[in-house]
C-alpha cells in the first residue's frame, strides 16, 4: 500500500512538473492582458492609484500614462502566451514592476494604514502581492537553460 501511495505521489509531482511552467505563462498572459485592457478603457479599479503615482512625471498627463501602462501590460501578457517570447515578457515585466512598487514610497498615506509599514491598506496589499509575480517570473526565467548543454 505504501508503494502505491508513493507512486501516486510521484505521478502527481510529474504532472505538476509538466504543467507548472505553461500554467504560469498562460496565467500571466490572461491577467496582464485583462488588467491592461481595462486601463485605457477607464475601467480599472487601479486607475486612481496609477494616476496619483505618475502625476510627477515631467511629460504626459496621468491619463496618457494610464493608456501607456495599459498597453505595456497587454504587450507583457501577449508575450507570455508564447514560449518563444517569454524572455521578452519577463524583461518587460521586471521593468513594469519598478513602477508598480512606486506607490509604496510615493503614496504611503494610500498604501499603509496610519503610516504603519506593517499594516498595508488594500492598495498596499495589491502592490505587495507582486512579490509573488516576481517570484513566478524568476521560476520561468530559471527554466530556459535547465538540462540544456
Amino acid at each position: 500500500m505504501k508503494e502505491e501511495i508513493v507512486q501516486f505521489d510521484k505521478n502527481i509531482a510529474k504532472w505538476m512538473s509538466a504543467w507548472s511552467i505553461p500554467a504560469i505563462r498562460i496565467s500571466f498572459g490572461i491577467i496582464f492582458i485583462w488588467f491592461g485592457v481595462l486601463k485605457p478603457l477607464g475601467l480599472s479599479s487601479a486607475e486612481g492609484l496609477l494616476k496619483a503615482t505618475v502625476v510627477w512625471l515631467p511629460i504626459g498627463t496621468p491619463a496618457f500614462w494610464l493608456i501607456v501602462i495599459g498597453c505595456w501590460e497587454v504587450i507583457i501578457g501577449v508575450t507570455f502566451l508564447f514560449k518563444k517570447t517569454t524572455k521578452i515578457a519577463i524583461a518587460l515585466l521586471f521593468l513594469q514592476m519598478f513602477g508598480t512598487f512606486m506607490p509604496l514610497f510615493l503614496l504611503p498615506q494610500v498604501t499603509y494604514q496610519n503610516g504603519n509599514f506593517l499594516m498595508p491598506t488594500l492598495e498596499g496589499q495589491y502592490i505587495i502581492k507582486n512579490l509573488m509575480i516576481i517570484s513566478a517570473a524568476l521560476v520561468l526565467g530559471g527554466t530556459f537553460y535547465k538540462n540544456r548543454k
